[in-house]
């Protein structure tokens, strides 16, 4: 009995009648939006059945036996470690890029040159190498890079001065070609 009147009432519902106009309007526009995403899906899974079934070139992974273990750069550091010292240094010459190749020469030598400009003024005739606070060897170390004697006065001089915030100032004067060793690196390095 359940079932007839169930049946009755789906019997006897009157549907509304649709519009045709909007909705055979709406119903090309959703079917062509599903065969337009259609025929992108059909791209889609050409594409990536070309990509997986290629019959290109096989390439072998090379692979470096090398057994050697890459140099690491704490070991280089502690092969060759770089001073605690610096050093600005200041072109009192004139020459061009004169601070420039000097700082490189201290640099080969592990020194850290942190400023490299051009002096107050251009008329120093002789380098001068000025100790800016306690620490003597840094002092030490520039004299000996440049092939100095500490006892030499009229180029070594101790000015503290704790504000500039390095060891050694070197104001580099006309006679910095008597300098040996800098000499020949500048003349290589041009």
């Amino acid at each position: 009995m359940t079932i007839l009147i169930i049946v009755t009432f789906c019997q006897t519902r009157i549907l509304p009648k649709k519009n045709k106009n909007k909705s055979d309007g709406l119903e090309i526009a959703l079917n062509s939006a599903i065969a337009i995403s259609g025929v992108i899906l059909l791209g889609f899974l050409y594409s990536f059945s070309q990509n997986q079934l290629h019959d290109g070139i096989e390439i072998e992974p090379t692979v470096n036996y090398n057994t050697s273990q890459p140099i690491l750069a704490k070991d280089i550091y502690i092969q060759n470690p770089v001073e605690d010292i610096k050093v600005e240094v200041l072109n009192g010459c004139g020459v061009s890029a004169l601070a420039l190749k000097t700082t490189e020469y201290l640099r080969t030598k592990q020194i850290d040159v942190i400023n490299s400009d051009n002096a107050d003024n251009h008329n120093y005739k002789n380098t001068l190498i000025i100790q800016r606070n306690e620490n003597v060897k840094s002092l030490k170390k520039i004299v000996e890079s440049f092939g100095m004697y500490l006892g030499d006065s009229t180029r070594i001089k101790i000015l503290p001065d704790e504000s500039l915030g390095v060891d050694v100032t070197i104001i580099l004067g006309k006679d910095y070609t008597s300098f040996a060793e800098l000499n020949n690196y500048i003349s290589a390095n041009n």
